[in-house]
């Protein structure tokens, strides 16, 4: 087992590039099995998600390799339509790849997949949206196989804006007869990555960024070679560690537009931000202002995936703040890790009210899922002592060699067998 070590109290400094989107990667990894041919993917990070997909991709036939963030994928010999159970089991968005392999091969088998504990994320609007497009659904004992023999274009509503039925349900489409809508669809950059992924192998995708997506069906796709957009929380944990640590860092293969929520409350609290095309300065010099009330809510909203970094920030803030989850219900797993440290939280249903307190202390916390992970690393950087940080699998599944970037900034973390 493994371990973070961090000796909190020293500010962040310098430049760090930003990896690319691992929530864009994944589905453009599942979405390449819908042509024969040599795709090279460009900025995909070297995460345990992300070897788990290559993984499941090998077993279903193609050919990949992945070195210095380029995947080199052959999908050629695409035959298998069945997702192994043990790698589906270990990864939520091995999902996607239904949508696709239907496409392909007529069927598809998959178990229930697995991923972070963080509540209930049902895959009903993947059934159904997969179902309007033609398919048949039959579920035994923990298996669901999907078959068609043509999918058929269609008009698809999600009572819930779902990112995984958006890209599932594009990506099914974009082979079917006819032309398919999806009204109320999510809005998140990794979807409009996806359509330009799409479309760059032939596909007639328009609408992706607003809540109506419509697909024209092609009979046939192309490889092609395609370069991942920044992760956007990656840059916002980093934003918020230097919030948290102070200091002044330049983060560079960023997308500012697309951290407007975040942006916005740092600056409230005191943080000083500054964007150029791809480029962001951040700087802070003392304990942030506190921050009256957030609520977490689908793209463009203030983003779940960094409530929980976002709690550690203001845990140190002059005053009480309120943040509100309306998206996971079992999101708050790290206030308890963050109590021990010394914060001050209370939680009340959905929303945990923060007093902030002037320090943190060091202590042996536990990673419950990835951005609560990522988290407890933040509060390390600030805590008097030596924090560890245990189940740090968890935070492999988001960031790229974390410790290694923070090294690079200043930090004095290190990662730990035991």
């Amino acid at each position: 087992m493994e371990t973070f070590a961090i000796k909190g109290g020293r500010p962040l400094s310098g430049s760090l590039r930003i990896q690319g989107a691992k929530n864009a990667a994944l589905p453009i990894l599942a979405a390449a099995v819908l042509a024969e041919g040599q795709f090279y993917i460009y900025d995909v990070p070297h995460l345990k998600d992300i070897k788990v997909m290559l993984e499941i991709l090998t077993l279903l036939g193609a050919n990949t390799k992945h070195e210095d963030g380029c995947v080199d994928l052959d999908t050629t010999s695409v035959c298998v339509p069945q997702v192994p159970d043990d790698l589906m089991s270990q990864m939520r968005s091995s999902i996607f790849l239904a949508g696709p392999l239907l496409a392909r091969l007529g069927e598809v088998t998959i178990s229930r997949p697995g991923g972070c504990d963080i509540g209930e994320r049902r895959i009903d609007l993947h059934l159904a949206g997969l179902t309007a497009l033609g398919a048949k659904i039959e579920e035994t004992e923990g298996y669901i196989t999907f078959r068609a023999k043509q999918l058929r274009g269609s008009n698809i509503f999600l009572s819930f804006p779902s990112v995984g039925a958006t890209e599932n349900i594009m990506m099914a489409a974009v082979l079917a007869k006819g032309t398919t809508r999806i009204c109320n669809a999510a809005r998140e950059p990794e979807i409009i990555d996806l359509q330009n992924f799409l479309n760059a192998m032939g596909a007639r995708i328009r609408g992706a960024g607003t809540d109506t997506i419509e697909i024209s069906g092609v009979p046939r796709l192309r490889s092609v070679s395609y370069r991942i957009i920044p992760d956007r929380i990656v840059t916002g944990t980093y934003m918020l560690a230097v919030g948290i640590s102070q200091g002044h860092i330049e983060l560079t293969n960023t997308l500012p537009e697309q951290l407007t929520a975040l942006i916005e409350v740092a600056r409230s609290c005191g943080v000083e931000i500054k964007t150029r095309h791809d480029i962001m300065e951040i700087k802070s010099t003392s304990r942030p202002r506190a921050y009256d009330r957030i609520i977490t809510s689908p793209y463009p909203g203030f983003p779940t995936d960094l409530q929980a970094q976002l709690m550690v920030f203001l845990s140190q803030a002059r005053g009480t703040s309120v943040i509100k989850e309306t998206i996971f219900e079992g999101r708050f797993k790290h206030v308890n890790e963050l109590a021990r440290m010394g914060a001050s939280i209370y939680v009340d249903l959905g929303s945990a009210i923060i007093r902030g307190v002037n320090k943190l202390t060091a202590t042996n916390v536990e990673a419950t899922d990835l951005r609560a992970g990522a988290a407890l690393v933040l509060a390390g950087l600030a805590a008097e002592g030596i924090t560890t940080v245990n189940q740090i699998h968890h935070i492999d599944r988001g960031y790229d060699r974390l410790e290694e970037q923070l090294r690079q900034l200043g930090a004095d973390i290190s990662r730990v067998s035991i």
